[in-house]
C-alpha cells in the first residue's frame, strides 16, 4: 500500500512539475511573440490581450489557413537567421513553410532523441530511414539528425528499392528501421519471393511514420496485425506535423503516443473550442515551446484524436494521444452517416487481396459526399471479393461506397501528385 501512495506521490509531484514548467514556458513565449511576431502582435492589439495576465484557454485559436494566408507573418527572426526550410506536404490546401533556426535545428534533434529514447533504443543501435531526405521533407531531416543525437548509425536508403532494403538490413546489421508501414508490405511480400526468411534478419523495431498502428480504441490496427504476421518486430507508431516541429511517440506499453511537455502544450478542443473530456474525439491544437523561428500558439492542426492524461505503465506523465481518426475537412456526411477516414482504411486494409488504394471524397450536384474508392488487386478482378468488400462496409458503417478496379501504375500517379514526397491514402474533390 506504501509503495503505491509513493507512486502516485511522485506522479503527482512530475506532473506539478510539468505544470510549473509550461507555465513558465508558456509566459515567456506569450513575451517573445509580442517581441517579435507580426501576426501575433496584431492579434494581441486587436484583442486588446494582456498577455501578463491572459490565461492559454482564453486566447483565441490559430487555424491552418491563417498560416497558409500569412506564413512570413508567422516569422520572428531576420530571415539572415534562417538556417533550414521546410514545408508541409500541401495535403489539404497549399503547402506552408516552415523557417527554423539553428537552435530550432538542435530542438529537433532532441525531439526525435526523445523519441529513440521512448522505444528504448541507445548509441549502439544502427538505424535505417526508409524516407526521403530531400524535397523540404522535414521528418527526414529530422530523425537523422535525433539518430546523430543518440549516437546510434544511421543508414540513409531513402524510400523504395524493396530488394535493396533488404540487403542492407543483412549487410549492416540495422537494428531499427524508420518507414512508412504500408511500405513494410511491400518488404515482406518481397522477401516472400526471393525467399527470405524475415526472422533471420537483425531488424528488431520499426518507427512507423505516416499511417496510424491503432484503431480508435487504442488497439493495433489490422495493417499492424499484417506485419506482425509475417514479420515479428516491434512496431512504434509516431504522429507529428511539420508546423509543431514535435513528434508524438509509442513508448514500449504501445498504450498511446506521449508528448514531450518540455516542448509542446496540447490541448484537445471540440467545433466551439472548448476543451473535451478523455476518449472523447477532439482537434489537437498545440502550443510550441522553444520554438524561435516560427513558433505558434494554440494552432488547430486538424486532427482529431483521443487523448489519456493518466500516467503510463512505462512510468512517464506525460499526456498520451490515440490514432488520428481523420482531418475535421475530411470528415464525411455520406447517406446521413458521419465516416471517419479511419474506419474505411481499416476495412481496406483487412482485405488482402487488396494491394493499394485510394479513397476520393466527392461533391454530387445535389451538394452531398460521395465516397469512391479505388483499388489495385493482387489477383485478376474478382467480383465475389468486391461484393464481399461491399458487405463489410454495410455491416461495418452502415454505407457502401463507389468502388471500382485501377490498375498499380495509375493509382501511383493519382497518389503521388506533382511529384509529391508523401504518397495519398485519400483526396478530397470537394470544393
Amino acid at each position: 500500500m506504501k509503495d503505491k501512495q509513493a507512486e502516485q506521490k511522485s506522479a503527482f509531484e512530475s506532473l506539478m512539475q510539468q505544470k510549473a514548467f509550461q507555465e513558465k514556458a508558456f509566459r515567456e513565449l506569450l513575451q517573445y511573440l509580442d517581441q517579435h511576431s507580426p501576426f501575433y502582435q496584431k492579434m494581441f492589439r486587436s484583442g486588446e490581450i494582456d498577455i501578463n495576465t491572459v490565461n492559454l484557454t482564453a486566447l483565441p485559436t490559430t487555424s491552418k489557413e491563417e498560416l497558409q494566408l500569412h506564413n512570413w507573418d508567422f516569422l520572428c527572426v531576420p530571415k539572415s537567421e534562417i538556417a533550414e526550410y521546410t514545408a508541409t506536404s500541401g495535403t489539404l490546401g497549399m503547402p506552408v513553410t516552415i523557417a527554423l533556426t539553428e537552435n530550432d535545428l538542435q530542438r529537433l534533434a532532441y525531439n526525435e532523441y526523445c523519441s529513440f529514447a521512448i522505444m528504448g533504443l541507445n548509441e549502439t543501435d544502427r538505424i535505417q530511414l526508409l524516407l526521403t531526405l530531400d524535397k523540404q521533407f522535414m521528418a527526414g531531416m529530422a530523425y537523422y539528425q535525433g539518430a546523430r543525437k543518440m549516437g546510434a548509425a544511421v543508414v540513409r536508403t531513402g524510400p523504395g528499392a524493396p530488394e535493396m532494403q533488404l540487403e542492407v538490413m543483412r549487410h549492416l546489421g540495422i537494428s531499427t528501421l524508420v518507414a512508412v508501414p504500408s511500405f513494410l508490405l511491400k518488404l515482406i511480400e518481397t522477401a516472400k519471393a526471393l525467399d527470405i526468411d524475415l526472422k533471420t534478419l537483425p531488424v528488431k523495431k520499426v518507427l512507423a511514420i505516416g499511417e496510424s498502428m491503432y484503431d480508435s480504441e487504442w488497439e493495433k490496427s489490422i495493417l499492424h496485425e499484417r506485419i506482425c504476421k509475417d514479420w515479428p518486430i516491434d512496431i512504434h507508431s509516431t504522429y507529428a506535423a511539420t508546423e509543431m516541429q514535435t513528434a508524438f511517440t509509442a513508448c514500449n506499453v504501445e498504450a498511446g503516443l506521449h508528448a514531450n511537455p518540455e516542448l509542446i502544450i496540447v490541448e484537445f478542443l471540440d467545433d466551439e473550442g472548448n476543451a473535451v473530456a478523455e476518449e472523447e474525439i477532439g482537434e489537437v491544437t498545440i502550443t510550441t515551446l522553444g520554438v524561435e523561428g516560427m513558433p505558434l500558439l494554440r494552432y488547430r492542426t486538424g486532427d482529431l484524436c483521443k487523448h489519456n492524461s493518466k500516467s503510463c505503465a512505462c512510468g512517464r506523465h506525460s499526456v498520451r494521444i490515440g490514432p488520428v481518426l481523420g482531418r475535421k475537412k475530411q470528415l464525411i456526411k455520406y447517406k446521413g452517416t458521419s465516416v471517419y477516414p479511419s474506419a474505411i482504411f481499416e476495412i481496406l486494409n483487412k482485405e488482402t487481396w487488396i494491394e493499394n488504394y485510394l479513397v476520393g471524397i466527392h461533391q454530387n450536384s445535389e451538394l452531398q459526399d460521395e465516397i469512391r474508392i479505388q483499388v489495385v488487386s493482387r489477383t485478376e478482378h474478382s467480383m465475389d471479393a468486391l461484393a464481399s468488400l461491399k458487405a463489410t462496409f454495410r455491416a461495418q458503417i452502415r454505407v457502401v461506397p463507389e468502388i471500382e478496379f485501377i490498375n498499380a501504375t495509375a493509382l501511383l500517379a493519382l497518389q503521388f501528385p506533382n511529384g509529391s514526397r508523401k504518397q495519398l491514402r485519400i483526396i478530397d474533390y470537394r470544393p
